[in-house]
């Protein structure tokens, strides 16, 4: 089973890895790993702070081969980053498809306004983040709200973050 997580900056994509890599024991690539890696190493002239379109275009075509390299060795892998496009079912067979749950998280504005000091505060929970001089209360936001316009234009499956932050998902 290969499972897609993706969403806008500080929704909890890597927490819920994470949690799920506890609870069910299967491994998870962080794309953002991916994409400094590539950086670091120089294969790409993309940085850190480059377009999210860019670095999506960049990287999706190889994180795509390597879910489908994970479904023909029936291998279990979590793939989580906000690289993933709304589109992501096109690039995959149905012998693929049917082995891939997709999710989008996606806060609300009543959510991130509510509890913007919490977001905040729980931002590094599993990785240190090093750009959070731009996170704002509208940044987050506008984020939430492109993803939400995507998961609706491409009938993507999301989950809304509303009332509070409690995401459980079973396999």
């Amino acid at each position: 089973m290969i499972i897609l997580i993706t969403g806008a900056s500080h929704t909890g994509k890597t927490a819920l890895a994470q949690k799920l890599l506890e609870k069910y024991n299967y491994p998870y690539l962080s794309i953002d790993h991916l994409k400094m890696g590539l950086i670091r190493s120089g294969n790409t002239m993309l940085t850190p702070v480059s377009d999210d379109n860019l670095l999506t275009n960049y990287l999706w075509p190889i994180v795509c081969e390597m879910v489908k390299t994970a479904i023909e060795n029936n291998q279990n892998l979590i793939v989580e980053g906000c690289y993933i496009p709304l589109s992501w079912e096109n690039d995959f067979d149905i012998e693929y498809l049917n082995k891939i749950k997709f999710y989008c998280l996606v806060m609300s504005d009543g959510y991130i306004k509510k509890h913007f000091s919490d977001i905040r505060k729980y931002a590094s929970a599993i990785e240190t983040r090093m750009y959070e001089e731009d996170c704002t209360p509208e940044l987050v936001c506008r984020d939430n709200a492109r993803f939400l316009e995507q998961c609706l234009l491409h009938k993507a499956n999301y989950i809304l973050i509303d009332e509070e932050y409690k995401i459980d998902i079973e396999l």
